[in-house]
């Protein structure tokens, strides 16, 4: 039953239905947020009204791509999701929402094509550039692909930090109307690099993690200690959400 529910749906396109399912998935949230939760949305201003656009964020819950989705809400978002969200039946969802399948922490070229295609035609995609969403609610390592994509492509890039939804993890928070928070920064804007050297995609990886950092509460920034800006192992479990 699953296979034919596939079968039939690729047939048809998953591209037919994604526009009306996301953007009523969206302002469905939009309202549910409204209603649960406090929540606060700032800096949409920032968002670019047309052109290739790359959208960063920290990862503190699975539920963050579409909470960010509902924050942004000007533009619809294709989200680079993990290969194994697309498991059917729950699969069927992610796809109907637009989301394309990356391998996480692998040199994943159909990836990197996909995001490059969708950008070239002057789409939006979201990545959280850790990789992962964090355990302890303090924000990771951000990883390179993303630069590498950004400088490719030369889309420009809007950082953005969330905070609160790490509290979803106990679902009877929501009794208390914990606070989410979306802030939405500067865009940086790119010229494409045909071939970006190494120091460039450092150089740019660095920008985009400050520029998330930069919007995030305290408690929310990994420890560090000593004049090296080492990271602090001893408090590493330390839950901002707690």
């Amino acid at each position: 039953m699953r296979q034919k529910l596939k079968n039939r749906l690729s047939r048809i396109g998953w591209g037919t239905f994604a526009p009306p399912f996301y953007w009523t998935l969206t302002y469905v949230l939009r309202g549910l947020l409204w209603c649960v939760v406090s929540w606060k949305v700032t800096g949409r201003e920032n968002v670019p009204k047309e052109g290739a656009l790359i959208i960063v964020s920290n990862h503190l819950n699975n539920a963050d791509p579409p909470i960010l989705g509902a924050g942004i809400a000007r533009r619809r978002i294709r989200f680079m999701a993990k290969v194994e969200l697309f498991k059917m039946p729950f699969g069927a969802i992610i796809r109907l929402w637009d989301a394309f399948p990356v391998r996480r922490f692998d040199s994943d070229l159909g990836a990197m094509l996909t995001a490059e295609r969708i950008l070239k035609r002057g789409g939006v995609i979201g990545m959280f550039p850790e990789g992962h969403r964090s355990k302890t609610g303090f924000m990771g390592e951000v990883h390179p692909g993303t630069a590498m994509i950004a400088l490719r492509s030369g889309a420009t890039v809007l950082p953005c930090a969330m905070t609160g939804t790490e509290r979803l993890r106990q679902p009877l928070v929501l009794a208390r109307r914990p606070e989410f928070r979306i802030m939405i920064g500067e865009p940086i804007r790119l010229e494409p690099v045909r071939r970006p050297t190494q120091e460039q995609v450092t150089e740019l990886t660095r920008r985009i993690e400050a520029a998330i950092q930069a919007q995030l509460p305290a408690k929310y920034l990994p420890p560090y200690t000593g004049s090296e800006g080492g990271r602090d192992a001893s408090n590493g479990d330390c839950d901002p959400g707690e």
